[in-house]
C-alpha cells in the first residue's frame, strides 16, 4: 500500500504543510450544481463554509458556475456576482478560500476578496488571460484534466490507458504553466474524475492514481459523490453517496493524493483522522503522532 503523500521537492502547497491529507470542502453558490446548487444567498453561503471550516476542512473551495456534465456556460459577471460576497465574507472570518473559475476577470477579483487559491477545471486552457493572472499574483493553482468544456466533454472520453493518457495530458498542462511564468511549487493536479471520463474510466484511473505521483505534484483527489461511485454502490442519488465517497477518499489516499475535494466535509474528516493514524503507525512502526488541526 502507498504511503501518504509526501515529497522532499513539495512538502508545503498553498501554505499547507503535506505531512498529512488536506480536505478541500466544496461551496457550490449556484443553482444548478449536479449534487448541492441552491446556496445563492450570500450569508446562507458564508455560514455553511464557516461550518466547513470548523468541521475540519482545511481549504473551502467557492464555484458559481456548475460544470456538471452537459452545463452550460454561466457568465462570468453572473459567476462574480454569486462568488464574491462569500469569499469576502468567508475572508474576512480567517477561512482559506479558493475560488473555482475558469475565467481570468473572475480570478482576479476572487483573488482582490481574498480568496488564495484559484481551481481551474480547465488547467488554465479556457481563457487566454488566466496563466498570466495566476502568474502575476504568484497563487497556489489547481490545474484539472478535462477535455473540451463541460457541455461536450462526455463526447471526448475515449481512452487506450487512461492513467497514462491523463498524466501526459496534464503535463502539457503543467509545462504550459510553468512557460507563463507560474512556480512549479505553487501547482497542484487533479486527475478530473468524472470529467471527460464514463465511470469506468474514473474506476480504472482511480485504481492507478499512483502513476501520478511520478509527476512530484500535489495530487487533488476530487471523487466525492462522482458518477462512478453510484455505479460501484448502486446509490442512484448524489446526495446519499456520502459514504461511498468517502471509501474512495481514503483509497485515493492510498495511491499517494494529498488534497481530498468533498462534499461531507464532517464526515471525511473523521475518517480521514482515523485512515492518517494508522497508516502513520504502519509506516513508523510506533505509535502515531497527534494531528493538530485534524
Amino acid at each position: 500500500m502507498a504511503m501518504p503523500f509526501t515529497t522532499p521537492a513539495a512538502p508545503i502547497w498553498a501554505g499547507l504543510t503535506l505531512d498529512r491529507p488536506r480536505v478541500m470542502a466544496v461551496l457550490n453558490v449556484t443553482p444548478d450544481s449536479f449534487s448541492d446548487g441552491g446556496r445563492l444567498d450570500p450569508e446562507t453561503a458564508i455560514a455553511a463554509g464557516i461550518a466547513m471550516r470548523d468541521d475540519g476542512a482545511d481549504i473551502v473551495d467557492v464555484g458559481g458556475e456548475s460544470a456538471r456534465p452537459g452545463a452550460s456556460p454561466t457568465p462570468p459577471e453572473i459567476e462574480r456576482s454569486r462568488i464574491l460576497p462569500v469569499i469576502r465574507g468567508l475572508a474576512a472570518a480567517g477561512v482559506l478560500v479558493s475560488v473555482d473559475t475558469c475565467h481570468a476577470a473572475t480570478m482576479a477579483a476572487a483573488l482582490d476578496a481574498g480568496a488564495a487559491i484559484v481551481n481551474d477545471i480547465s488547467a488554465l486552457s479556457h481563457d487566454p488571460d488566466a496563466a498570466a493572472v495566476v502568474a502575476e499574483r504568484g497563487c497556489p493553482v489547481v490545474l484539472m484534466h478535462m477535455r473540451g468544456t463541460p457541455a461536450t466533454m462526455m463526447g471526448l472520453a475515449r481512452y487506450d490507458d487512461v492513467a497514462a493518457e491523463v498524466m501526459a495530458e496534464l503535463a502539457v498542462r503543467v509545462a504550459a504553466a510553468e512557460q507563463a511564468g507560474i512556480g512549479r511549487e505553487a501547482i497542484a493536479i487533479d486527475p478530473g474524475f468524472g470529467f471527460a471520463k464514463h465511470p469506468p474510466h474514473s474506476i480504472a484511473l482511480l485504481r492507478r492514481l499512483s502513476v501520478l505521483t511520478a509527476m512530484g505534484l500535489p495530487i487533488l483527489a476530487g471523487v466525492s459523490r462522482k458518477g462512478f461511485i453510484g455505479a460501484i454502490s448502486g446509490e442512484a442519488e448524489p446526495a446519499r453517496r456520502g459514504p461511498g465517497s468517502v471509501a474512495a477518499g481514503l483509497f485515493a489516499l492510498a495511491q499517494g493524493a494529498a488534497v481530498l475535494r468533498v462534499h461531507d466535509v464532517r464526515e471525511t474528516v473523521r475518517a480521514v483522522r482515523v485512515w492518517h493514524a494508522l497508516s502513520w503507525t504502519l509506516s513508523k512502526n510506533t505509535q502515531p503522532h497527534r494531528l493538530g488541526g485534524m
